[in-house]
């Protein structure tokens, strides 16, 4: 306290010359982030490639503490501060130097991470819970450097935390639970950002997001459904676009007893590979078969037109366009969709007799 306040006491010169030379170097600091990046910026938009957005953009927020940690520099080289001060000063500025550069490098870590997944082909899904944990590395990374630099010894922290790791994990059993089986679901393949899954519970939807937690699923309906990591990788999931998105479309049709089966199945193959042409989402590779299955029903014949679409949302469309193209065929040929047809029996209670009756619909 007295070396303070014997600072405090100094001549004034002495510290307004640090202080305005910090102040000025800030200043100037700011005026050249201002400028130069958003010179970068701009030329970094007319780019093809990503990278040099993510290094601007990680370099762009620690670039103050650099600023910061350059003027107290100054301003501690220029000062009177006796040999203690400048050591401690000296180490402060070094810790700041770390930190700020511990956020950049977690920083580019997880936005590297999600433009090498992106673009290789065959490589891991990049999720929030992967970026997350190629940043926490990066940070005790950094946090163990700092702690070397200030001289603490890590290997009584490193047991503390081992014996301790044990209360820990049982204490957040569910979380540790969801955090492992998030990272399993992620590393498997099996389930990857835009896929389009369904649950044996019924959630179904467009997988936007895996994370520490849980798996955030777009419905069709636009609203998100979260789903625990722990109850996904024991869930019975659906994955329509694996092996691949293409997928093959089953759409009932039923005629009168009184058509022709021959002519049935040459309208259908017909409206289907026209359809092909100008209906978005319907391939003409494999092309469509007919299928006279189920088969005999109790009023009608029932065939199956089985059709390619390129991914699971396309399915709708498609059997939209093609019920309406394949009612109007059906309706130029003469070809009838019958209506269920029941015989009921009546009998009348002073007479005993029977009487027959027919029900449509």
């Amino acid at each position: 306290m007295q070396s303070i306040r014997d600072v405090l006491q100094q001549n004034w010169l002495d510290i307004l010359l640090p202080l305005t030379i910090l102040v000025i170097t800030v200043t100037v600091g700011l005026i050249v982030r201002r400028v130069v990046f958003k010179a970068l910026k701009h030329w970094a938009s007319k780019t093809e490639t990503n990278t040099d957005e993510i290094l601007i953009d990680a370099v762009s927020g620690p670039f103050i503490i650099w600023v910061l940690t350059l003027g107290l520099y100054l301003a501690v080289e220029t000062s009177t501060l006796t040999p203690r001060f400048a050591t401690v000063a000296g180490k402060v500025l070094l810790v700041l130097l770390i930190i700020s550069l511990t956020i950049v490098a977690a920083q580019l870590a997880g936005n590297f991470a999600k433009l090498y997944g992106s673009r290789v082909s065959g490589a891991l899904p990049v999720t929030s819970l992967t970026q997350n944990l190629a940043r926490l590395f990066i940070g005790i990374i950094g946090i163990l450097v700092v702690l070397s630099l200030l001289g603490v010894s890590i290997t009584p922290m490193l047991t503390a935390l081992g014996v301790g790791g044990l209360a820990v994990a049982l204490a957040l059993q569910d979380t540790l639970s969801n955090l492992f089986a998030g990272f399993y679901v992620g590393v498997s393949g099996n389930i990857r950002l835009g896929d389009y899954i369904k649950l044996d519970t019924g959630e179904e939807g467009y997988v936007t997001d895996i994370n520490w937690r849980s798996t955030t699923v777009l419905a069709l309906r636009n609203n998100l459904i979260i789903v625990p990591n722990s109850k996904l990788a024991q869930a019975i999931v659906t994955n329509f676009h694996l092996p691949e998105k293409r997928m093959s479309l089953p759409v009932a049709v039923s005629v009168s007893y009184e058509s022709d089966p021959e002519e049935v199945e040459r309208i259908l193959i017909e409206e289907a590979t026209k359809g092909a042409e100008d209906i978005p989402g319907l391939l003409d590779d494999p092309p469509p078969v007919v299928r006279f299955n189920p088969g005999f029903g109790d009023s009608s014949l029932d065939f199956t037109l089985v059709c390619q679409v390129s991914e699971f949302v396309d399915q709708f469309l498609v059997q939209h366009e093609l019920r309406k193209r394949i009612f109007n065929r059906f309706r130029q040929g003469g070809i009838e969709i019958p209506f269920p047809i029941r015989t009921v029996y009546l009998r009348d209670h002073t007479t005993g007799a029977l009487r027959e009756t027919v029900q449509r619909g």
